[in-house]
């Protein structure tokens, strides 16, 4: 388990680690700083939590998640197995992210010429108690309404 800034305590016996804030992270996660992340959140294994990024209480992170730096998840937010949430994506409270879906953050990615600008990134905002089922992609740029 490596934390940049301060030392994690011992693993109990499923391999998690309870912090001084209330959380919990598997050993073999990655949680950069600084971020902030809520007391109750449960971070499972082989994850990368990224710098600046906020979690809110009571969330939990499945296995193979990486949260990008800027990303805001609200309060009891379940993201589930292989997901990547991107810089720009906003999760309000009461989330739920099904296995494998995907978010993108760039309209027209590219790998090489034309690089993509700052300016192509696009921000995401899924909103309060919507439902994103599992493998589904999301495009930037739109809102997840309530409860959708």
């Amino acid at each position: 388990m490596v934390e940049t800034g301060r030392k994690f305590g011992v693993p109990d016996e499923s391999g998690m680690i309870h912090t001084e804030e209330g959380y919990m992270v598997h050993e073999s996660s990655y949680v950069d700083q600084p971020c902030e992340i809520g007391a109750g959140t449960r971070i499972w294994h082989f994850c990368h939590i990224m710098r600046g990024c906020k979690i809110g209480r009571d969330c939990r992170i499945g296995q193979n998640v990486v949260i990008s730096p800027g990303v805001v998840i609200g309060n009891n937010v379940k993201i589930q197995n292989n997901v990547s949430v991107y810089t720009g994506v906003t999760l309000e409270d009461n989330v739920f992210c099904g296995p494998s879906m995907v978010f993108t953050n760039i309209r027209t990615p590219r790998s090489a010429y034309p690089r993509n600008r700052p300016e192509d990134f696009v921000s995401t905002l899924v909103k309060e108690g919507a439902s994103l089922g599992a493998n589904c992609t999301i495009v930037c740029g739109v809102t997840i309404g309530r409860h959708a």
